[in-house]
């Protein structure tokens, strides 16, 4: 994904302060023929760069509340998100519900701006509620995790899938993490499996949580199985096989990734965000 951008962008923006600058950066970007290459101050530049970031943010976290209000109504988020997403002057990129946005940029691009527009009498009060708002998102359904195990006796939850986005293994301000640190706070057992973000996600919580080698050895003996970011190979678990593995037949998924239907079929509660009860 991160090849792919480079080397077929939307645009690439270029800040400069002088005519030679500009003639050298057009030489070295000739092979971009196809691409829309704009030509600015350093200082515009830079801001392009952060305003950017932080409407994708508060795009996330938009849908993200219609989320929650979806709950409370009985409709379903992505129907919702799908119908929106074909306004052409919306898009239907970033507004996929889930637990928040993370990572190394959006949250660092927005507290950035938002600090700047403070520091020079210019308030970003948007940008300001989009980043409270983001950590309410992950609290909110650490909250709903918690409930779901309040039960059980020393409760366990299997994790699956700690990057902050596919095709990384980037666990920086992922929100998983974040909600199992809630967990944690909480003396929740966790057991977590991720394809690629596992050595990164040592760094973050030393021994605080055990590991496995795959998803079917997370999830043995576990109350709940939480799924936290997307993964491919999570559409095509085998659910007869987990469901003589799990203590209970509970699952959160916070992405929408698997076939709820499915493991609805095999004895499984399934709890999603954004749609009806009842739905999966």
């Amino acid at each position: 994904m991160a090849i792919h951008d480079i080397f077929e962008p939307d645009r690439i923006v270029i800040g400069v302060e002088s005519q030679r600058a500009k003639n050298l950066l057009e030489k070295l970007y000739s092979p971009f023929k196809k691409t829309k290459i704009f030509f600015t101050s350093r200082s515009s530049a830079e801001m392009i760069k952060y305003a950017s970031n932080s409407f994708l943010a508060m795009k996330i976290t938009f849908i993200n509340e219609i989320s929650n209000l979806c709950e409370k109504i009985g409709c379903n988020v992505y129907e919702i998100a799908y119908a929106i997403g074909l306004d052409t002057r919306i898009g239907e990129k970033f507004l996929n519900p889930g637990p928040g946005y993370g990572g190394s940029c959006f949250p660092k691009d927005t507290l950035a701006l938002a600090n700047f527009g403070k520091s020079v009498g210019s308030r970003l009060t948007l940008v300001e509620s989009t980043i409270m708002a983001n950590e309410s998102r992950k609290k909110e359904l650490a909250a709903k995790i918690l409930h779901l195990v309040e039960d059980y006796k020393n409760p366990k939850a299997s994790f699956l899938g700690l990057f902050f986005k596919a095709g990384v293994d980037d666990c920086r301000q992922s929100p998983s993490t974040d909600i199992i640190m809630e967990l944690l706070d909480k003396n929740i057992d966790v057991c977590a499996y991720d394809p690629t973000a596992i050595d990164n996600s040592r760094k973050i919580f030393e021994s605080r949580i055990t590991y496995a080698l795959d998803a079917y050895n997370a999830v043995k003996d576990a109350d709940l199985i939480v799924f936290g970011t997307e993964c491919e190979n999570f559409k095509f678990l085998d659910w007869v096989k987990i469901g003589t593995l799990v203590r209970n037949k509970v699952i959160f998924d916070l992405r929408n990734i698997i076939n709820s239907q499915e493991a609805i079929r095999n004895g499984f509660r399934c709890y999603t965000i954004g749609k009806p009860k009842g739905e999966g």
